[in-house]
């Protein structure tokens, strides 16, 4: 194989739209996929204003592939439920759907992808990179842009962040008709005892359940998904009320620990890193895979302009940190036993502070790139 200009580790959003902005701009990209098939992957599966506003700019229509349209927020707990409208119109599709077909779609753009194959090491020298594959192949490129999302590569692991003790799950339901009904429309968070979880339709009828609990209380309870399921359905009788009734549409669910939420990367050694390798923002927010995608195309966009990665990782740490480091004390706030009355209380007092916290969580208008 030619050296490629560039090789991208992963391909999910954030990989995938810098793989494709840089090879419409003319580039050679090597683009490298452990998954040899489409995955689930644990997210919320919420794509907001700002992510649609960057996959149209690609050439990518979400509606295309079953999106669901999601207008309303609701926040349910032991004090009852609130509502609020979204400052935005958001979509909601399955990461199985949407990083196959952004996949397929580089491809079609130029991009070489390398599927099922893993990333032993990631090396610079004085030419530029070097990537060893797991079948002892090795590929050289100009420039190494790192977006394995979650998952860290073994030689660099990430900080543990500033909330780093949660376990996270996601299941897929089929909901009873008149549940299903109810939640249409609708992204609902769900408030229980160190723990929480997100609940909104996704395509082809099923519901999404992504549910985070701290560790120690996951160990409390007796480690199993079984008695998770329970303990949240006794704590918070709305989600009892959504799931009466309901398929759970998989074996058993994806799992994840260890996620290092209120980490931002402020300094590079040379590597672009996009996605969850740059921030990690609280899944509450719907903004992770915005964030994806304003990095990956940021980081491309200053590529192509021949600007460094030791500049792109300061610039994206300062567009990013104040609404990570308050969604990371709002996630703080839910998963403890006291503060989560007081989060209750005060949406139920101001229904208005659902719709702010959205606001004040988005990338800012002033630092989205031109898109038009």
């Amino acid at each position: 194989m030619k050296s490629p200009d560039i090789v991208i580790v992963g391909g999910g959003v954030a990989g995938s739209a810098a793989a494709i902005t840089l090879a419409q701009a003319g580039r050679s990209v090597v683009l490298i996929e452990k998954e040899s098939r489409p995955q689930h992957k644990v997210c919320g599966e919420f794509l907001s204003r700002e992510a649609l506003v960057y996959l149209r700019s690609l050439g990518f229509e979400v509606s295309a592939f079953g999106a669901l349209p999601i207008s309303a927020v609701r926040l349910a707990g032991r004090l009852g439920v609130s509502e609020a409208p979204l400052p935005f119109t958001a979509m909601s599709l399955t990461r199985r759907r949407l990083d196959e077909e952004l996949l397929q779609f580089a491809e079609t753009s130029g991009v070489t992808v390398l599927r099922g194959r893993r990333v032993l090491s990631l090396d610079r020298d004085n030419a530029g990179w070097r990537v060893l594959l797991d079948d002892e192949t090795t590929l050289a490129a100009e420039a190494a842009f790192l977006a394995t999302g979650k998952h860290d590569l073994r030689e660099r692991p990430r900080p543990a962040g500033k909330q780093g003790d949660l376990i996270a799950f996601k299941m897929y339901w089929r909901l009873a008709p008149a549940q299903a009904a109810l939640l249409e429309g609708h992204v609902e968070l769900n408030l229980y005892r160190s723990g929480y979880a997100g609940l909104q339709p996704v395509e082809e009828g099923a519901a999404n359940l992504c549910c985070l609990i701290r560790r120690e209380e996951y160990l409390r309870i007796g480690a199993r998904w079984e008695k998770l399921l329970i303990a949240m359905q006794e704590d918070c009788p709305h989600l009892r009320q959504r799931l009466q009734g309901a398929e759970p549409l998989l074996a058993k669910p994806v799992a994840v620990a260890a996620i290092p939420y209120g980490f931002v990367r402020e300094h590079s050694d040379g590597v672009w890193a996009l996605g969850d390798q740059a921030a990690v923002i609280p899944s509450f927010t719907g903004d992770g895979m915005s964030i994806a995608l304003h990095s990956g195309q940021l980081a491309a966009a200053m590529y192509l302009r021949g600007e460094t990665a030791e500049s792109f990782q300061p610039r994206l740490q300062g567009e990013l940190s104040r609404q990570v480091s308050l969604a990371t004390a709002l996630s703080q706030a839910m998963v403890s036993q006291r503060r989560r009355m007081l989060v209750e209380a005060a949406v139920r007092l101001w229904p208005g502070v659902l719709r702010q916290v959205a606001v004040r969580t988005r990338i800012r208008p002033g630092v989205m790139l031109n898109c038009s």
